[in-house]
């Protein structure tokens, strides 16, 4: 399914789950297999990004089973017990795969390259391999610090202090998974809060991580124990269909068992913030992580000025808040997000053309956006071979006035299987062909 065609809907309804959180399951698949002993995970994101990753592991002798239905057992090697992979490791379109990996395998005792789909091997990271030079790892990249990454693992890694310049939890996760293998305390600190799946799931696994203030830290040599592991329902796919409820007159909806770390939910405090009828509905704890069952009502939005504070916490749900800002009364203002120009695409760029082709008044900015609410038109927009570019415009097809069509959304299948039909199940007025 190449094409979405979306058009104005009577109004959205019933109560359903969204798929397994992406971030939650890549790091399931790459500490359960780091653990002694054998993990169990449910609500694994059956998706091709944490694919890439369990089949990363797979090649490196790690015996992990798909049970059905979000299920998998990892029967984990230890910290020192991957195997040298017989060809390159594949991320495919996988961002955080490669950049966690990139940590990972600077401290195995085997050479290993990560390559990627062209997407990815146009993305920044430098990031993750300045700090990683600086640990005492060999890397090489492309001139322009892109993959293809060879690493050579035969190297001793030494703890460092790395005061991040940029809030990314990437880069975070890379700097404590190779301080796992560094000799002495690896210490990040942080200028903004980004999302601590990797901490939490490290304390999960009886890995001693500590916080204090903005500073992560953690020593290495230490041991994962294995656990069991109930992956919530990813937020950032649980946004589009909160935008769509909001902007769909007569809808109610209820997303149940959704993730709501503090560390991501940026994207409900600005709907809020903009008067979005969003309600978090029987919260609870499991495995260490926040979840609730998300009501949404269909919102009159208002335009704001989004707080800094908030967009770390909510840096991949940005194309589709862009949707809601274009149904709101009012001028959205979007500052600081300038991590948005390095993503699957330039998403920025890439919303920016999208609304202009859906008449919507947008004016991208060097870190943002400035929308204008008003009416969507409709028309013809590309996907840039990006998912959530993909659905956020499928989304904005339910306030247009002629529909909206959107080329090349295969895409989706990266962090949102079956989106076609679970949205078709809650009312959308779409066609996938």
């Amino acid at each position: 399914m190449n094409t979405f065609l979306t058009k104005v809907s009577s109004g959205l309804t019933g109560a359903f789950r969204v798929p397994g959180d992406k971030s939650i399951s890549h790091r399931a698949i790459m500490l359960g297999s780091l653990a002694e002993g054998v993990t169990n995970v449910s609500g694994f994101l059956e998706a091709e990004d944490a694919l890439a990753t369990l089949k990363t592991f797979q090649s490196m002798g790690v015996k992990i089973e798909r049970l059905g239905e979000g299920r998998v057992r990892i029967h984990g090697v230890g910290l020192k017990g991957l195997k040298k992979p017989m060809a390159e490791l594949y991320m495919g379109n996988s961002g955080t795969s490669m950049r966690l990996l990139a940590g990972l395998l600077s401290g195995q005792g085997f050479n290993t390259v990560l390559t990627g789909d062209r997407s990815l091997s146009k993305r920044p990271m430098k990031r993750v391999l300045d700090p990683l030079k600086r640990m005492g790892a060999e890397i090489d990249s492309n001139e322009n610090g892109t993959a293809p990454l060879k690493i050579n693992g035969n190297t001793s890694l030494t703890a460092i202090e790395y005061d991040m310049p940029i809030g990314s939890a990437q880069v975070k996760s890379c700097i404590l998974l190779a301080g796992l293998y560094a000799d002495g305390i690896t210490k990040v600190t942080e200028p903004v809060v980004t999302r601590d799946h990797t901490e939490q799931m490290l304390k999960g696994f009886g890995y001693s991580v500590e916080r204090n203030g903005s500073t992560i830290s953690l020593k290495g040599g230490g041991q994962l124990t294995a656990t069991n592991i109930d992956v919530p329902g990813d937020i950032s796919s649980a946004a589009f269909l909160i935008v769509a409820a909001l902007i769909t007159p007569d809808s109610e909806i209820t997303i149940e068992h959704v993730g709501i770390n503090p560390t991501r939910t940026g994207v409900i405090s600005i709907l809020k913030a903009m008067g979005a009828n969003i309600v978090l509905l029987n919260e609870r704890l499991i495995g260490g992580e926040k979840v609730a069952d998300i009501r949404v009502q269909s919102s009159q939005l208002t335009g704001i000025v989004i707080p800094e504070k908030f967009v770390a916490l909510a840096i991949d749900e940005f194309p589709v808040i862009f949707i809601a800002a274009a149904c709101a009364q009012g001028t959205t203002v979007l500052t600081g997000a300038e991590e948005l120009r390095v993503k699957e695409s330039d998403r920025i760029q890439s919303m920016a053309e999208g609304m202009a082709a859906l008449g919507i008044d947008a004016v991208a900015t060097n870190d943002g956006m400035i929308v204008q609410g008003g009416d969507i038109k409709g028309g013809v927009v590309e996907s840039h071979d990006d998912h959530r570019i993909a659905m956020s415009f499928a989304v904005a097809g339910l306030r247009s006035q002629e529909g909206v069509q959107v080329n090349n959304c295969e895409n989706v299948n990266t962090s949102f299987p079956g989106f076609v039909e679970l949205v078709s199940n809650c009312g959308f007025n779409m066609v996938a062909k």
